[in-house]
């Protein structure tokens, strides 16, 4: 069992930056492949970006050039740093792991309860 707690969401003006934490119980997390999602209001939730048990990113085009992913297995916790942020960018951000590295949220086992992220024009 994995339980995943994401912090650092909150209200940030056009251009600016946040850094999201995941930090995650269990002693198998450098296993697993970690992933944040998104999810705005009326929409589906969206791969953002992930990284393999190695430590490999993949970025959705929307994340490229703005979004960084990153872990450190000692401290149990993945990061999101999010760059340049625009206002379709928000929506409530999610941490997933899993076994397989994947854009699809069915193919994670296990998620957070999301926080917040808000982009004001």
């Amino acid at each position: 069992q994995v339980q995943l707690v994401e912090s650092g969401g909150g209200l940030v003006q056009a251009g600016g930056s946040l850094r999201l934490s995941c930090a995650a119980s269990g002693r198998t997390f450098s296993s697993y492949d970690m992933a944040w999602f998104r999810q705005a209001p009326g929409k589906e939730r969206e791969f953002v970006i992930a990284i393999t048990w190695s430590g490999s990113p993949t970025y959705a085009d929307s994340a490229k050039g703005r979004f960084a992913i990153s872990r450190d297995n000692t401290k149990k916790t993945v990061y999101l740093q999010m760059n340049s942020l625009k206002p379709e960018d928000t929506a409530v951000y999610y941490c997933a792991a899993g076994s397989l590295p994947s854009y699809h949220p069915s193919t994670y086992d296990y998620w957070g309860q999301g926080t917040q992220v808000t982009v004001s024009s």
